[in-house]
């Protein structure tokens, strides 16, 4: 279970000072596929960041499982993040004169796994992700669509508890859009992980059980498929 508690985080000082997050509060349960909808620059992204703890806000609470991640020190929050948590970007980030299987692994490094076992969860992420085959190939020379399915392998790779994925069909078309999505929601389904999309595509949000729209830094709605909520404005 994720609670996020009164959360606010600022940027700039006094007559620059710009509030991202204003007093942001939810709970999303375990195993729940979520979408965070908002415009540009409505806050979703900063939402992502501090649920995840890539980002620190000024006041408020991330408790996952009982632990407020933001209370962690800088290491230990690393540790907690290659463990508990994967990422997903739309701009892939992988390091394309790396192979598919060293990047892949960097998560396993990051997480301290020892370098005997990396090679079978290696593999099997590869696998379920269809680029078992391109072990060895150096990431630059995969297409977008590889790159997106390399990116999911590196996320899942460790078998994580939630994953954060930011516009993760953006720069697709559609057919590998779709595929990538698939995947994605397969993934949520049979291994029961958080899955969270940050997105401002309709069509995509609506595949997931809760969505979650944000404006101003504020959430505007919530809406929870599982329960057959419509969808209610948050005062």
């Amino acid at each position: 279970m994720i609670e996020v508690k009164n959360v606010t985080k600022t940027y700039g000082k006094k007559e620059h000072l710009f509030t991202a997050l204003k007093d942001v509060s939810f709970t999303i349960p375990s195993g729940t596929s979520v979408a965070i909808l908002g415009k540009s620059g409505s806050g979703k992204s900063t939402l992502m960041h501090a649920m995840s703890g890539l980002d620190r806000p000024q006041t408020g609470e991330v408790v996952i499982d009982g632990q407020d991640i933001l209370r962690l020190k800088a290491k230990e929050i690393d540790k907690f993040r290659a463990r508990t948590i994967g990422f997903i970007f739309q701009s892939f980030f992988v390091q394309g004169n790396e192979s598919v299987s060293d990047n892949v692994s960097l998560p396993l490094e990051i997480a301290d796994v020892a370098r005997g076992k990396r090679k079978a969860k290696i593999q099997a992420a590869l696998e379920s992700v269809e680029l078992l085959d391109k072990l060895h190939s150096k990431a630059k020379n995969l297409s977008g669509g590889q790159k997106q399915r390399l990116a999911i392998a590196r996320a899942i790779v460790n078998e994580p508890q939630i994953i954060f994925a930011d516009e993760p069909t953006g720069n697709l078309d559609s057919v590998t859009g779709e595929k990538v999505e698939d995947m994605l929601f397969g993934y949520n389904k049979e291994k029961g992980v958080t899955l969270i999309i940050v997105t401002h595509d309709p069509d995509l949000a609506a595949k997931c059980d809760m969505q979650i729209n944000i404006k101003d830094g504020q959430i505007e709605s919530i809406r929870d498929a599982k329960l057959a909520k419509p969808t209610r404005k948050v005062q």
